[in-house]
């Protein structure tokens, strides 16, 4: 399979939909005002609240100087809040504020309409395989980095 130009032209084709697809996000966000990493905070803290500044990081895949920032605008801008972790001291918990979470409706109205056009004429077993072979590619990604060597 390594010399097969069907396995070049997937990692092609995926990093170009990768790309098209997070591009056409951060217009559609910037659109209403917000930055590309403040919307997909929203929509990670919308999702669960009171996470600590290194949970979000780490799913957000944000250096903790980066994050910090990032929070710090958040902030300013009303749409979190910070208090002390009363399980550790030295972490805090974020959470969103009211404004927070209209605008994290606003991210997620924006985010399904989106899917809803990016996935017409698509049916869900399309997906389904689509999904596995992508699984399945993570995997042995993931391994690659490991060192693993497959036989």
């Amino acid at each position: 399979m390594s010399h097969d130009p069907a396995s070049s032209e997937f990692i092609e084709a995926l990093t170009k939909v990768s790309r098209k697809i997070r591009t056409t996000f951060n217009q559609q966000a910037t659109a209403q005002g917000l930055t590309y990493p403040r919307a997909r905070a929203l929509f990670r803290l919308a999702a669960r609240q009171n996470m600590t500044q290194s949970e979000l990081a780490f799913e957000l895949e944000l250096e903790q100087a980066t994050m910090v920032r990032l929070l710090d605008r958040m902030e300013e801008h009303g749409l979190i809040e910070r208090r002390q972790d009363p399980a550790d001291r030295r972490a805090k918990l974020i959470s969103l504020t009211a404004h927070g979470a209209e605008q994290a409706a606003l991210v997620r109205r924006l985010a399904d309409e989106m899917r809803s056009q990016i996935f017409q004429g698509i049916d869900v077993e399309q997906l389904r395989v689509a999904i596995a072979l992508l699984d399945r590619v993570s995997e042995n990604t993931a391994n690659v980095e490991m060192g693993h060597v497959p036989a």
